[in-house]
């Protein structure tokens, strides 16, 4: 039976507690008496499980779609079941905690681990975490959120200073975090590297204490990124529970815990989590699990059939015929040796690989003929042979499906790109084969997004198959020969150029700080608000039938409201719509994007059918979070609720008015003249003082009045002090009476 917490703390010397907070290697913690040893591995899209340092393994898992993929299907339902399937993998490999998800919101394109991220949303990003956490902790083992937070480049992320304020941490980089937290419940949340305003992460107390525990209420452990950890007494003062992996500085550690400089209790406190941490997440727990690698593939593959989106389809050119006697050439390498998976710690060594190659010649034959076209070096020339051959096959054939991608060098942790565009060869072989056909069918492979406004006219129809673990070539075929229709949204915009990117000007960054300079702006955010031209925007994907969206109703309840509305399949075959939901506050007090999604659902509908769908938001769906009060705050007012398949693309608007919401301004000495005005009890406390001045005829401080606007941005203490008549300390006065009279009311 597992021991009690007061039970094994008096029994542990100091230098015991204090050397449990470091690991005993690079992936597993240090057994003390009571308190066993925990394993820990990368996981965000598969095991990999290494003895030490190194990124290869010689245990072989199931890669699953990585979450710019899995995170495309918008399907909470498939992710929780791929987090299952991880966690089954893990409990048979002896792993407790499984290092992922990773949740970082996508600021710029260019970050070179976007394809370990899901959006540019944070609704997105954190319902997609919640998924994978709950899938991954239903098999007795622990998951790890990471990386918290505002860790969103790979350039000088050991040291960079994340600068932004706290509107925009708590509106975009915090959310997801919290949606995890405070529903799912990880076992453990895993600090980032960079500072923010800064501070590291790995001990910044008012994120790891006062934002984490005390708003959040996260009671599992925080454990560093491996090598995050700056100062262990600081880090451990601050909120850090472990640091990882094997520690130097333990010395340092016991030495401040016996000179009274960490107390005794903060390494108690450690103790206790990680001793609960033991408890909970314990691979052996539930017993001896046998995994199905077979069974295990076939998760992979429908996951994977759910994350390409069909950006373009002109005149239908997709699905092509599987019977009959078109001919196909299959051009790129990418079809051949697939990149399923991004370069770094998340690497799995996979079970088995499926090629759209071998895929397609499986499933239509002789018919499909293939030319490499390129190599993956993404500096190189064109090939003149390789793309002469690939020429030649695509006017010899009816269609030319070219699979185009970002090969391994381009793309990896550890740095980010310096462009979005495809690298140069392939671009010259598409110009040479759509300069013999205009039947040109693209498949894109890559982590993070390319632009395609320079070369979408070349081709009918493109898929942006994404990264999509061991099961994406199979997937692919499948959905080119329309097996599988199409349901995958984008969760990033697709911008037309890299210089159009809101956090273009300041990514990323220079001297150790990278200034957060579009704030909230960010994504669709920045381009909708904006109205800039977008080649494909959020939310945008295509199907092989069409949706139709009716009978929207939009109704106020306690604090939010609630959205009913109808999706019809008008089309001829089976298919999936992802519904999204945006509101627009054009009243609030504070700049607002134009929109922002607040909910959403998929739903499967067979041809004719019809789905009445309805999404709860409560009041955080319609607050913005205000530094001067502290709080989320809703303006009274009247909402509107959009409904639609993109973020550009709204076929249903309902209104609501609903109260306002969340803590009141209170007004001090500091407060402006208009700040005063504007409230209704310190414009009468005010106007009322104004009356009794002596020389209250010569101010005229209604801002209203062109007079009045001159003193608006003054604080009224500050103004005091230059009208003759007013008594000393007369603006303590007037706070004490709005003090008394708002407590009245």
């Amino acid at each position: 039976m597992p021991r009690e917490h007061d039970e094994v703390i008096p029994e542990l010397t100091l230098e015991q507690k204090a050397r449990l907070a470091s690991g005993a290697d690079f992936w597993s913690t240090k057994p003390v008496p009571g308190i066993r040893r925990i394993t820990m591995n990368d996981g965000p899209h598969g095991m990999r499980v290494v003895a030490d340092i190194g990124l290869k393994s010689q245990k072989r898992a199931t890669c699953f779609p990585p979450a710019v993929g899995l995170g495309s299907s918008w399907n909470p339902a498939l992710q929780r079941e791929v987090g299952e399937a991880i966690g089954r993998e893990a409990r048979a490999l002896g792993v407790d905690i499984v290092l992922g998800p990773g949740i970082n919101i996508k600021r710029s394109p260019l970050c070179g681990r976007n394809f370990e991220y899901v959006s540019e949303d944070p609704l997105v990003a954190g319902s997609f975490g919640q998924a994978l956490v709950e899938g991954i902790q239903s098999q007795g083992v622990g998951a790890s959120v990471k990386h918290f937070a505002a860790n969103n480049q790979e350039t000088d992320r050991m040291h960079v200073s994340a600068e932004v304020d706290e509107r925009t941490l708590r509106e975009i980089y915090f959310p997801a975090f919290e949606r995890v937290v405070t529903t799912a419940k990880p076992a453990t949340v895993m600090c980032s590297y960079n500072r923010i305003n800064g501070v590291y992460a790995s001990q910044n107390e008012w994120l790891l204490t006062r934002v984490l525990r005390e708003d959040w209420g996260f009671d599992g452990v925080v454990v560093s990124d491996w090598g995050a950890v700056v100062d262990r007494v600081e880090a451990v003062k601050a909120g850090l529970d472990l640091k990882m992996p094997t520690a130097t500085g333990d010395d340092r550690v016991i030495a401040a815990a016996q000179s009274g400089e960490l107390p005794e209790f903060v390494l108690d406190r450690v103790v206790s989590r990680l001793q609960a941490l033991a408890e909970r997440a314990d691979a052996s727990r539930l017993g001896p699990v046998d995994v199905d690698f077979d069974a295990q593939h076939e998760i992979a593959l429908r996951a994977a059939l759910e994350g390409p989106v069909l950006l373009k389809n002109e005149n239908g050119a997709l699905p092509l015929l599987e019977q009959g006697s078109t001919r196909i050439a299959v051009v790129g390498e990418f079809a051949r040796t697939p990149r399923y998976q991004g370069s770094g710690s998340s690497q799995v060594p996979s079970t088995r690989v499926d090629s759209a190659l071998d895929a397609l010649t499986e499933l239509i034959g002789s018919r499909v003929r293939f030319a490499p076209g390129f190599t993956f070096d993404g500096d190189a020339e064109a090939d003149p042979v390789l793309a002469e051959e690939a020429r030649s096959l695509a006017a010899d054939s009816d269609w030319t499906v070219l699979f185009l991608g970002l090969p391994d060098s381009c793309e990896s942790e550890g740095f980010d790109r310096d462009t979005i565009e495809l690298p140069a060869n392939q671009l010259a072989l598409l110009e040479a084969v759509s300069a013999v056909t205009r039947r040109v069918i693209v498949v894109l492979s890559n982590g993070g997004l390319v632009e395609t406004d320079s070369w979408e006219f070349r081709a009918r129809a493109i898929l942006e198959g994404w990264l999509l673990g061991q099961a994406g070539g199979r997937a692919i075929a499948q959905l080119l020969l329309g097996r599988a229709n199409p349901s995958g949204k984008l969760t990033e915009s697709i911008p037309v150029k890299l210089e159009d990117t809101p956090a273009y000007i300041n990514f990323p960054g220079c001297d150790g700080q990278v200034v957060y300079g579009e704030r909230v702006y960010v994504g669709y955010r920045y381009y909708d608000t904006r109205g800039l031209p977008v080649s494909f925007p959020f939310g945008h994907g295509l199907s092989y039938t069409e949706f139709e969206y009716s009978g929207l109703s939009v109704t106020a309840t306690d604090g939010g409201a609630s959205v009913t509305f109808t999706v019809t399949n008008v089309g001829e075959v089976a298919g999936a719509e992802v519904a999204q939901v945006y509101r627009s506050d054009r009243h609030s007090a504070i700049d607002r994007p134009a929109h922002e999604l607040v909910g959403f659902q998929k739903v499967f509908l067979e041809p004719g059918a019809a789905q009445t769908v309805t999404i709860e938001l409560d009041s955080r769906a319609f607050a913005y979070w205000s530094i001067g009060r502290r709080g989320w705050i809703v303006d009274e007012g009247l909402f509107t609720l959009s409904v639609g398949a993109s973020s550009r693309d709204l076929r249903l608007n309902g209104d609501v008015r609903l109260p306002a919401q969340g803590p009141q301004r209170r007004l001090t000495a500091f407060s402006s003249i208009a700040e005063w005005f504007a409230d209704p009890v310190g414009s009468q406390v005010l106007q009322g003082a104004i009356a009794q001045l002596p020389d209250a005829h010569t101010f005229q401080l209604d801002p209203s009045t062109n007079e009045g606007k001159m003193f608006a941005a003054i604080p009224l203490g500050h103004l005091l002090t230059m009208v003759p008549s007013a008594p000393s300390g007369a603006a303590e006065q007037l706070v004490a009476a709005y003090e008394q009279l708002s407590r009245s009311e």
